[in-house]
């Protein structure tokens, strides 16, 4: 388990991060999602021991991370723009990484490496950004860290190679308990693979929540009442987070689990009435709108 209590980082006088808390805890994939400059990287950074928190701590597995060899070993860090030796290949890179990871998987990383149409033998430098950024996340689950920590990672990835590397991440958090932890500025990204999401701003966390008892507990129903009177006992019964209207149809987002509200709804007299699935964005936007955000506007362009 990673612990992240009250951090705080400053550049030159510029707050990056203030008072960060959140707890990523194992074989979840754990998402950070915020706009370009709301701290991601830099909490990233100091969870991997690369910046020391000018306040608060950072423990994985109940151990400090910064300046502490052993706990690191636990941890692979991928950067934004990840760095590799000049005119290296990616044997070269391998062996590099294998002389620090004592477990580096080489035979595992060849065959990621043939998978993904990788040449071991052409200089890193002639890769375009996305073959970079493979070349480093093999390089990282070959590692066999208990941590990912992944900056942008499926930045500059087409959508074969992106849904590539969650099938890695699902094979290797089953077989062996690895904790990826993705930094993206886009929710989308993320939609189909985290377990749960922290939503940074300026600095400091907006929200942080488990996916699926968000997804438990918010619903989208639509739905036409047969008379006003009917409409009326429902929103009383309801409780009714937004409320869009196109002529006599409803699209609610309401609180509580399915059943609930579907009991709810059997007890008005309904022309038709349906609940439907929540995509990560919305239940963003109607978590963050509560608490007067626009999440639209944050990370959603």
């Amino acid at each position: 388990m990673i612990e992240v209590k009250k951090i705080s980082k400053s550049f030159d006088g510029f707050k990056a991060v203030n008072d960060v808390t959140v707890t990523i805890t194992e074989r979840n994939v754990f998402g950070l999602v915020g706009t370009n400059g709301a701290g991601k990287s830099t909490v990233l950074r100091m969870i991997a021991g690369v910046y020391k928190p000018d306040a608060g701590t950072i423990t994985i597995d109940e151990s400090p991370v910064f300046d502490n060899m052993e706990t690191k070993k636990k941890l692979f860090f991928i950067a934004d723009e990840p760095y590799f030796f000049a005119n290296a290949t990616a044997a070269d890179m391998q062996k590099y990484y294998a002389s620090i990871y004592e477990e580096f998987d080489v035979e595992q990383f060849y065959r990621y490496l043939s998978h993904f149409e990788l040449d071991k033998r052409r200089k890193i430098n002639t890769y375009s950004k996305g073959m970079k950024k493979q070349l480093a996340l093999l390089l990282g689950i070959s590692a066999k860290t208990k941590y990912l920590l992944c900056d942008e990672t499926f930045d500059g990835l087409d959508p074969v190679m992106r849904q590539g590397v969650k099938s890695i991440f699902a094979d290797e958090i089953e077989r062996r308990g690895l904790t990826p932890i993705i930094a993206s500025h886009n929710l989308r990204e993320l939609e189909d693979i985290c377990d749960h999401v922290g939503l940074l701003h300026k600095g400091g966390v907006l929200l942080s929540k488990d996916l699926e008892e968000m997804k438990c507990n918010i619903q989208k129903v639509q739905c036409v009442f047969r008379d006003p009177e009917e409409e009326k006992k429902a929103m009383a019964a309801l409780h009714i987070i937004k409320d869009e209207r196109r002529g006599s149809l409803h699209t609610f987002t309401v609180r509580g689990n399915r059943e609930q509200v579907m009991e709810m709804l059997e007890k008005t007299d309904t022309v038709f009435c349906e609940v439907l699935p929540l995509s990560l964005e919305e239940i963003f936007i109607s978590e963050t709108e509560v608490v007067g955000y626009d999440v639209k506007k944050l990370i959603l362009g």
